[in-house]
């Protein structure tokens, strides 16, 4: 039995409300003993001990919106590169969406995933099946096959379901499996053409904008078929102050549905594209500093459930172009939750929200084995220094490509060591 011993640190666990100094014991990959009831615990003369004064350990985050290049797009992103990503991060479980090529539509590419995950990846990676086949919205995949198979939550990536009949159908047999029915929200027909998030700043560039209301409808109309069938609903990424409200006022009424944001939109404001700086291209677009803060605040009182990286790599010949010809995307996987952490560090969401954010809850609204660090539970681990400050360089990010709207940013907190299964990952 292999056993490790991680003393004097800061533990926070949102799903058992913990907030304090102790230990963690781990045995055999598990966690035996948190706390000061790890103090007590019979201690082989063995067990690997570790000091970790003035470090936080926190369960390891999950990530629930990761694009990944493979298969078909390896060039860009692989399972094992998103993986060490990740690991860097002190993200140990993604939620892989479908849109791949092929698209993840069937079983064969469940399981596809699930090997390369096993014999590649370091960190868990659990595969997103599609909603309607090849992405199109037209006609619903095999949620039962598909969930059987291993997938642990159903998307049509990043794409919204236009025909609301078909979506309609697909909650009515979603919720029979129980299973969580995850939408972007954006109305391809007002959103068609913008780049960039409508308003003053769009015109001063003169680049075509994409209004609220290309978040606020769909999303809207969305919820209402959530009530309508009583389906499990997440919507995946929401940016601006309207849609918080929307899901408030749908939780008020008993509705069964959560929200999303990407740290971009907690962090990052549409001046930040500057002189047409294309890592600063993403769906959907970036907000002004009033949406931002009003994000925040949802995320801090709970409308908000989630946070995601959001992380979509790309490459040179899709970002190296003009802003209007460039794709969306950038990648997140290694500075998710450095990022967040500036919102502790300037007091606007207390440090135990955002750790529940980026692990307990997106690990209990889609069922994983991931998000606590209660005892029997797997040891997927993050320690963390606080207060540790670097800067972001483009030659240490491990993610095949490099579109961060953070290069060269300063951070002040770091994840100093990763642990899946009690097995170190990652070590800076």
């Amino acid at each position: 039995m292999s056993t490790r011993l991680l003393t004097n640190a800061r533990i926070i666990d949102p799903s058992q409300g913990m907030d304090e100094t102790g230990s963690v014991l781990i045995i055999d990959g598990r966690i035996s003993a948190v706390g000061a009831a790890a103090a007590r615990a019979d201690i082989p003369v063995d067990a690997e001990i570790e000091d970790c004064s003035g470090l936080v350990i926190i369960p390891g985050l999950v990530d629930a919106c990761v694009h990944i290049g493979e298969p078909g797009g390896e060039h860009r992103e692989t399972i094992a590169s998103a993986s060490r990503a990740a690991a860097k991060g002190g993200v140990t479980s993604i939620i892989m969406m479908p849109d791949t090529d092929p698209v993840i539509d069937d079983v064969a590419l469940v399981d596809f995933v699930q090997r390369a995950a096993r014999d590649e990846a370091i960190v868990n990676i659990h595969p997103a099946a599609a909603l309607t086949k090849g992405l199109l919205g037209e006609q619903m995949t095999e949620f039962g096959l598909l969930l059987e198979a291993g997938a642990v939550m159903l998307c049509n990536g990043r794409r919204t379901v236009a025909d609301s009949q078909v979506l309609r159908r697909a909650m009515t047999y979603a919720r029979d499996f129980g299973a969580v029915v995850a939408c972007e929200t954006r109305d391809r027909y007002l959103a068609a053409g913008g780049v960039m998030n409508e308003g003053l700043f769009a015109s001063w560039l003169g680049l075509p904008g994409i209004p609220r209301e290309a978040e606020i409808i769909p999303l809207e109309r969305d919820l209402r078929l959530a009530a309508l069938t009583g389906a499990r609903y997440h919507a995946m990424k929401l940016s601006v102050p309207q849609s918080a409200d929307a899901i408030r006022a749908a939780k008020a009424k008993g509705l069964q549905v959560t929200a999303g944001i990407s740290i971009n939109h907690l962090t990052l404001n549409e001046t930040d594209i500057g002189e047409y700086r294309t890592f600063f291209r993403l769906s959907p677009p970036l907000r002004t500093e009033d949406d931002r803060r009003a994000m925040v605040a949802a995320l801090a009182d709970g409308a908000i459930d989630i946070i995601v990286s959001s992380h979509d790599p790309q490459d040179v010949d899709t970002k190296r172009l003009p802003f209007a010809d460039a794709e969306n995307g950038a990648i997140g996987l290694e500075t998710m939750l450095a990022a967040a952490l500036r919102l502790h560090h300037s007091g606007d969401v207390p440090l135990g929200r955002l750790v529940d954010a980026m692990s307990s809850r997106p690990a209990a609204i889609f069922g994983l084995d991931a998000g606590t660090l209660k005892p029997g539970a797997k040891a997927d681990i993050a320690i963390v220094d606080l207060d540790h400050p670097w800067v972001l360089s483009k030659d240490d990010i491990v993610s095949k490509s490099k579109n961060t709207p953070f290069e060269d940013a300063r951070f002040s907190g770091k994840v100093l060591q990763t642990l899946v299964a009690g097995v170190t990952v990652y070590r800076a």
